[in-house]
């Protein structure tokens, strides 16, 4: 291979305060002849070879394409290359390191924006969801909400209305109240300024097109809330486990679950592998003379159904935070009213036959089992066994799409198919 006598110098800034360089860095810009800067703040970088002994300047107005390319390509001698923030963090440097080799790069990296945005906001980042969107979609952006990280902080791109589709995104998903936004325009700068933005209301106009988007989790305390819906309860009221935010069933396939019970006035349900009790919860809810008992084997479970019980402003009759087959195994059973109403999840497929063995057999006519199922291959195993303890049975698979907004306008997001399972007795 043949050796790389001129170097690259790619170096990062937080401001425009020649200053703010290194002492190594200062003499390095002085001492090169050929530097490329963003033409976006060329006359700023100028600036410092005036009133300076340093060598004759020629700038290349950089706009990263391949004219920059062809540019360092040209040079015999060492070049600098401005950059904001870290050039290998969301910037330029991936692309110089696909078409130079690392021998012919160094580089210097500034703080990036959003550790300086987490420092203005005085707020631990070492757990931060970091997201581009900057000449991108929003694909990883919806990934990134869905998981419902405790904080997000995303590149935006002044050319696609990136706020809008943050904002839509959010609302979308449902979690305009989960997160608190926070606008950082030109972070590191002279005209630096960090709002926090109400996204019910209309965005300002006088954003910055310098600028990146924070969400931090709030600390909102949600209570017995009187103006939940009769029915289809949206999934941000319910707390769910933090490092499972989606193990919930979601609103769409709940409402058909409900429905599918044919929720008595009166009675008992038995919600098994009930997660943060979502079904169960919202049962008693339409129904406040049922009493429910909720069984889940994830530690932590118990918590989760008492908090969400305290949103929902019900309270289930019992609570076990144990495997259900410790439950049919150790338990008194006929100290517990039989279900008129059950629902199983979240079980492999031997537990739920064991489960409808040992307790749907004896329920009375009318009664009413649901089993959510997302393996297709154990339906026809659970269908027999429902029927030979003399339900008939139905099968629906539910499969729902979300409106989700990008650049271009909207896309569909397929929610995960499920079967649903319906024996009446």
């Amino acid at each position: 291979m043949t050796e790389v006598n001129r170097k690259i110098h790619v170096i990062g800034i937080n401001s425009y305060k020649f200053e703010d360089l290194s002492s190594k860095l200062q003499n390095l810009f002085l001492g090169t002849e050929n530097i490329a800067v963003p033409n976006s703040y060329l006359e700023e970088i100028k600036s410092w070879c005036e009133d300076s002994s340093s060598k004759k300047k020629s700038f290349f107005s950089s706009k990263s394409n391949k004219e920059l390319f062809n540019w360092l390509r040209s040079q015999k001698t060492d070049v600098i290359l401005i950059s904001r923030g870290d050039p290998l963090w969301f910037g330029i440097g991936r692309l110089l390191l696909e078409n130079f080799s690392k021998d012919e790069l160094s580089f210097y990296p500034s703080n990036s924006c959003i550790q300086l945005a987490f420092s203005k906001l005085k707020i631990p980042w070492q757990d931060a969801v970091n997201v581009s969107i900057h000449g991108r979609d929003s694909t990883k952006l919806v990934e990134a909400l869905k998981a419902r990280p405790s904080s997000l902080a995303i590149i935006t791109d002044s050319n696609n209305k990136s706020l809008e589709i943050i904002r839509k995104n959010l609302s979308e998903l449902n979690l305009i109240e989960f997160y608190d936004f926070w606008l950082c325009e030109e972070i590191g700068f002279e005209n630096e300024n960090i709002r926090k933005l109400n996204l019910k209301g209309s965005l300002p106009t006088n954003i910055s097109n310098l600028n990146i988007a924070v969400l931090i989790k709030t600390k909102k305390h949600y209570s017995n809330n009187n103006n939940l819906p009769l029915f289809g309860i949206r999934d941000h009221i319910f707390k769910t486990f933090d490092d499972r935010p989606n193990l919930l069933t979601k609103r769409e396939v709940r409402v058909q679950i409900l429905a599918d019970l044919e929720l008595p006035k009166n009675g008992v349900i038995w919600d098994i592998g009930a997660g943060c009790g979502s079904i169960g919860l919202e049962a008693i809810k339409l129904r406040p003379d049922l009493d429910l008992l909720c069984i889940d084997k994830r530690i932590g479970s118990k918590k989760l159904i008492l908090e969400n019980s305290k949103r929902l402003g019900v309270k289930p009759k019992y609570i076990f935070e144990e495997d259900i087959i410790n439950t049919l195994n150790t338990r008194n059973l006929s100290s517990f009213e039989k279900p008129n109403r059950l629902i199983i999840g979240g079980c492999d497929k031997n537990t739920k036959l064991r489960i409808i063995n040992k307790l749907a057999q004896g329920m009375s006519i009318g009664d009413i089992v649901v089993i959510p199922i997302i393996d297709i291959q154990i339906i026809k195993e659970l269908k027999k066994e429902l029927e030979d303890k003399n339900f008939k049975t139905n099968l629906n698979l539910i499969q729902t799409y979300k409106s989700l907004s990008i650049a271009e306008g909207m896309r569909l997001e397929p929610n995960n198919p499920i079967f649903l399972l319906k024996g009446k007795k």
